[in-house]
């Protein structure tokens, strides 16, 4: 059991470390292959553009969802609990992205006896552009 945030350490103003991928085919069909999300203009360039994509196929937004809740997994460690995740889909993950998991600690409190830490997230990619803004409540271990 490994605990790689405490309740008692984090600060409002704090940011967890940034968690990133680069995104391909490869990442997109594995995806979909456990998920069964083989929708054409994930997997085809194509039907990317006859969907509107410039560009042609372009990753599913549940994938940058899975990133969030990874990220998020990552910072709290085994002993945390991840209690709520949401977000929206504003921007394109493009082939060959670079998508950055990003938060910060917007509220601490303790509700009915639990560490709660409320974050402002989003997936920027390498431009720096936002891809997914959101939120995330995670509830974190005391020091013992």
């Amino acid at each position: 059991m490994s605990v790689n945030v405490y309740f008692d350490d984090v600060r409002v103003g704090d940011e967890m470390p940034t968690w990133s991928r680069q995104t391909n085919f490869m990442h997109w069909n594995r995806y979909a292959a456990v998920n069964d999300e083989f929708v054409p203009f994930h997997m085809d360039d194509e039907d990317g553009r006859k969907a509107g994509n410039a560009a042609g196929a372009f990753g599913m937004g549940n994938l940058r969802y899975a990133y969030l809740a990874n990220a998020l997994r990552d910072w709290i460690g085994d002993e945390g609990e991840i209690r709520e995740v949401g977000c929206q889909y504003r921007a394109i993950n493009q082939k060959n992205d670079t998508l950055s998991v990003v938060g910060k600690v917007v509220e601490k409190e303790v509700v009915d006896g639990e560490n709660q830490v409320r974050l402002e997230t989003n997936v920027m990619n390498q431009n720096g552009e936002a891809t997914c803004p959101g939120h995330a409540v995670v509830v974190l271990p005391n020091k013992r």
